[in-house]
């Protein structure tokens, strides 16, 4: 039995640990692919946690911002080949035929995989990939910058096009984490007028260096009423990227009339919404799932033209447990990529 080692999720109440796993060998439409980075997202520590309703089945390898080269390719026809950079994403594959796959809105497929939560994902020194939905790396990048842009960049991306929000338009990011810092960057290239909310001094420095026009900080003024006052009767747009349950109901007093308001974020519990504020104000709440292959390759296209650059620093595979007890406490600014 040939072996790698691989961050395991054994049980929802104990830590992440290294291991040696059996090597898998891939399977039709299937590539085995040699780890060369991965980005840390918190959706990782959700799934080894356990804390979402639909839950993993453990034992399993999280991680859904993997880069790496193919060296073995299944049975059937590919249009990768061996010695191809890929990566493996949320969206692992969907069935293509469904109603939402036919209409590009594959990642509502109710046959979908998920990378690190139903098939096993790249906190390891291998991976399988569906080489249908892998995506294709960009030539001279950085892989340590290109992962993050797997989830977090694609995730954000998404969510700012569903958000129609024009150029000239202000966008408030709420929640300068991961996939915050990453979509400051991205409105700004879409030519909105990006402002930042946070509760970290540090997060929102980072924005501020980024591209964001106005910063708040939401633990010492009421952020709705910065936000209002600063665009003159609040955003055309909010995109919740935070993970805590505040930040939603915070999102419609930040949001003008006939705003727009995308989740991303997924906190574990509810969030309260004044029906009376959302017919009279004509408030539009919508939620935005990562991204579908065309969003990934515009994504990727963005980043290998020098308009996104991730803020990301650089661990082993060892160091994935303490990673995720930083992200606990909300102490990372920008990614954790793992390199292997």
């Amino acid at each position: 039995m040939t072996t790698f080692r691989a961050a395991l999720v054994e049980s929802f109440d104990a830590d992440i640990a290294v291991k040696d796993v059996e090597r898998p060998t891939p399977g039709p439409n299937q590539a085995l692919v040699k780890l060369i980075a991965s980005g840390i997202c918190h959706t990782d520590l959700h799934a080894a946690k356990g804390d979402w309703p639909v839950l993993p089945e453990p034992p399993f390898i999280p991680g859904h911002e993997g880069i790496g080269e193919i060296v073995e390719l299944g049975p059937g026809e590919h249009d990768v080949a061996v010695g191809d950079i890929v990566g493996n994403a949320w969206l692992w594959s969907a069935c293509a035929n469904c109603e939402f796959c036919r209409t590009g809105r594959e990642t509502f497929c109710p046959n979908a995989q998920y990378g690190g939560y139903t098939q096993n994902g790249s906190f390891g020194e291998y991976m399988l990939v569906d080489t249908r939905f892998a995506p294709r790396i960009p030539d001279g990048v950085d892989y340590l910058e290109a992962a993050p842009i797997l989830c977090a960049g694609v995730t954000v991306y998404k969510a700012l096009k569903v958000s129609n929000i024009r150029p000239g338009q202000f966008m408030v990011i709420s929640g300068i984490g991961g996939l915050g810092h990453i979509a400051v960057q991205y409105a700004k290239a879409m030519g909105m007028r990006p402002i930042a909310v946070d509760i970290a001094d540090s997060k929102l420095e980072l924005a501020k260096s980024l591209g964001a026009e106005f910063t708040v900080n939401a633990r010492d003024v009421d952020p709705a009423e910065a936000v209002r006052e600063f665009t003159n009767g609040g955003a055309h747009g909010v995109l919740v990227t935070a993970v805590h349950e505040k930040a939603f109901g915070q999102a419609l007093g930040m949001a003008r009339t006939n705003g727009t308001i995308v989740f991303n974020g997924l906190p574990p519990g509810e969030f309260p919404v004044s029906v009376f504020d959302v017919v009279f104000r004509g408030l539009t709440i919508t939620g935005s799932l990562v991204g579908t292959r065309q969003d990934m390759e515009e994504a990727l296209d963005f980043y290998a033209r020098g308009l996104i650059k991730p803020k990301v620093a650089e661990c082993g595979l060892d160091d994935v447990a303490d990673v995720f007890e930083k992200l606990e406490s909300g102490g990372i600014d920008g990614r954790v990529a793992i390199r292997y």
